[in-house]
């Protein structure tokens, strides 16, 4: 019975060594084989708005192009959004400033260049005419992200169709402070030593004979090693082929293995930056609450409809309002009921995007 148990117990630690040695083997094999696995990028709110680095916050004015003097000079620069995140890439502040007459309503199509930026805008009619084509030509900071976008518009003359010049649209971008960023802006910045080549020994300096001038002022006169003269040299090439020995290569020997990290994929489609045209939105809201009716508007018997101008964000969610038309003493209720309204996610390519539209509301007496 001991006897039978012992050779159970020799047969499983044999088997648990064969096992450990070939999961090893495996391991090695593994390593040796194939670059290690890296972990997956974690997508934040930074990285789908496009932006690249440790951004902290990014602060978008427009100017337009005007003609002066026979060439295009910029008009007055105006805020069109201020966006802040936190140092894991969080949003925690987005406001947006629209400019009045500055949206065309349209259905817009889209062309992006090879870093994901949009690089043409078509706007069509709803019947899939031709309304407007715009492009965008861009200038980036030392980090990648751009800083500078000219936008031109297709116009027809006497060459055909080109393209002119009419907004400039600047980014002013704060990232946070790292090493990284460190190496990246301080000139001379401190980077790793690297191992100094090994120097090849020198030949050994061949004596001469010292002179006699040498000798009598006690001085050892440089020792200056003996060259080949030139007519040795040609000699020697004009008497035939110089043999050149090359040093074979042991073929069974193994070859060190060169790890190769793989570049990170490319970035998809930058966010737009312009909202796109949604018209009257009232009946794609998800929650569209009624606009208090002000009492001094009932004791003037004051009614009508009141237009209110939105900018939704890519969540849904209403933060611009300001009314364009409507009683003076009706608008006030109705941006604040503008503000509380909630919409659907609208996307764009499979991209979320801004939407710009119109809320109405209706203000009536009841008789």
């Amino acid at each position: 019975m001991f006897r039978m148990l012992n050779r159970l117990c020799l047969v499983t630690l044999c088997s648990i060594g064969l096992s450990a040695a070939a999961s090893a083997q495996s391991n090695l094999t593994a390593k040796a084989g194939s670059a290690p696995a890296t972990a997956p990028a974690v997508e934040t709110d930074r990285s789908r708005d496009g932006l690249i680095g440790p951004v902290r916050r990014v602060r978008t004015e427009v100017a337009k192009l005007l003609t002066a003097d026979g060439g295009k000079q910029e008009g007055k620069h105006q805020v069109v959004e201020m966006v802040a995140y936190d140092l894991k890439g969080n949003k925690i502040e987005n406001q947006y400033f629209p400019i009045a007459g500055a949206t065309l309503t349209g259905k817009e199509v889209y062309k992006y260049d090879e870093k994901g930026n949009i690089s043409e805008m078509t706007l069509l009619n709803p019947d899939g005419t031709l309304l407007s084509k715009e492009t965008y030509k861009y200038e980036f900071d030392f980090l990648g992200n751009w800083s500078k976008m000219t936008t031109s518009v297709a116009v027809v003359d006497s060459r055909g169709i080109t393209f002119e010049p009419t907004e400039v649209t600047y980014r002013s971008i704060m990232y946070y402070l790292d090493e990284n960023m460190v190496k990246m802006v301080t000139p001379g910045a401190a980077t790793n030593p690297q191992p100094a080549a090994p120097v090849a020994a020198a030949p050994a300096p061949v004596s001469k004979p010292e002179s006699k001038t040498a000798g009598k002022n006690n001085k050892k006169a440089p020792v200056v090693p003996d060259l080949p003269s030139a007519s040795t040299s040609a000699a020697k090439l004009a008497s035939g082929p110089v043999d050149v020995k090359v040093q074979t290569v042991n073929t069974n020997q193994p070859l060190p293995i060169v790890m190769i990290d793989e570049p990170p994929p490319s970035p998809g489609p930058k966010p737009i930056l312009k909202p796109v045209s949604g018209g009257v939105l009232n009946g794609t809201a998800i929650s569209l609450p009624p606009p208090l009716y002000p009492d001094a508007a009932k004791r003037m018997r004051t009614q009508g409809v009141v237009s209110v101008d939105v900018i939704l964000d890519e969540a849904g969610k209403v933060v611009s309002a300001n009314a364009s038309s409507g009683p003076q003493i009706l608008r006030e209720a109705a941006i604040q009921a503008a503000l509380r309204a909630r919409f659907s996610p609208t996307k764009l390519s499979g991209q979320p995007v801004k939407v710009s539209g119109v809320i109405n509301y209706k203000f009536a007496l009841v008789p």
